[in-house]
């Protein structure tokens, strides 16, 4: 009877975000997996949207930490932290009387000391049975594909730290190939071409909402945009601005988009002939926060000549995806296992 009460969680632990989903409400957080400690003891000080303003405005006895990095944990201890203060902010008094039950998107191909760590995060931070899910599965899910019939979906899953690309059939993954090249590869490319040809140094906040307001894979019909982008002068220290054009930062993001455009193709040419064939129909459908780069759905579809969509929430396709795992056993045991 406890665990029809129990408030069973979905947790898509990304380098860039944190979506958690309970059983029956949905949507219930959506925070930066980001964290804001004392150098000294190594307290927490705030996460997620607080410790996010704090970054490149703090003292030299605060850090603020990305414990993950390129879709895998970089920092066990931090990550628990985390983990723990955003299933807390979930569970209220209920978290007293039953652990919930906790299912968590990772990276396909995650190696066995990479579950290990995930797992036992989630175990001290008050889960009772964890169960993992590859993403790309969870996204294809959660984009509302037929995952379970004997048929070919192509998935570009383009996060913060990884972009996967999948092909899924009969609720298994029949080919992913994984890049470490996504969002936060595109905010580095965008800070570099600033420092390489205007001499400027740009905060990371600042690279990424560059990429948003500006940022696209090809020239669209609309006119050319321009933005005033303000930093440090690297050759006399003083604050400096510039003004920057749409085609520029189109040019600093062509090494990783073009990355993301040949990793689909990879996937492609080894996909099995029979799926091959399903896929010239279904075609390929882009998920992830990445996926919302202007013009990136255009290009993929001109470099292989195949129908292309973006999801209607692609930010949310791997919780959303977890979260109807959650709710339907008989898939949660074609796709998932205790960790």
């Amino acid at each position: 009877m406890l665990r029809t009460f129990s408030r069973d969680l979905a947790i898509d632990l990304g380098t860039a975000n944190t979506l958690v989903f309970v059983r029956g409400e949905g949507i219930v957080l959506n925070e930066p997996s980001i964290v804001a400690i004392h150098e000294s003891d190594r307290s927490v000080i705030a996460v997620g949207k607080e410790a996010k303003a704090m970054l490149g405005r703090t003292p030299g006895n605060i850090r603020v930490i990305q414990p993950l990095k390129d879709g895998v944990i970089a920092d066990f201890e931090i990550t628990e932290r985390m983990l723990g203060h955003f299933i807390s902010r979930t569970q209220r008094w209920l978290r007293t009387i039953l652990k919930p039950r906790v299912v968590i998107g990772v990276p396909s191909g995650i190696t066995q000391v990479e579950r290990r760590a995930v797992r036992d995060s989630a175990k001290h931070a008050g889960a009772n049975d964890v169960y993992l899910v590859e993403g790309p599965v969870a996204a294809a899910i959660g984009a509302g594909l037929p995952v379970q019939e004997p048929g070919g979906n192509l998935i570009v899953d383009i996060g913060g730290g990884t972009t996967e690309v999948a092909v899924i059939s009969l609720a298994g993954v029949i080919f992913c190939t994984s890049v470490r090249v996504a969002g936060d590869k595109m905010d580095e490319a965008i800070l570099q071409h600033i420092r390489k040809h205007y001499n400027l140094l740009i905060g990371e906040r600042q690279a990424e909402e560059l990429k948003i307001t500006l940022g696209s894979a090809c020239p669209g019909e609309r006119e050319p945009r321009t933005v005033e982008v303000k930093g440090r002068d690297l050759a006399d220290g003083i604050p400096k601005t510039i003004v920057l054009t749409e085609d520029e930062i189109r040019e600093a993001l062509r090494e990783p988009v073009t990355t993301i455009v040949e990793t689909v193709r990879t996937c492609l040419e080894r996909t099995p002939p029979e799926l091959a064939a399903d896929i010239v129909d279904t075609g390929i459908v882009i998920t992830g926060g990445g996926g919302l780069l202007r013009g990136l759905d255009r290009l993929l579809g001109q470099e292989m000549q195949l129908p292309v969509k973006i999801a209607p929430d692609p930010m949310s396709c791997v919780v959303l995806g977890l979260g109807r795992v959650l709710d339907e056993l008989d898939l949660l045991k074609r796709v998932a296992g205790p960790a």
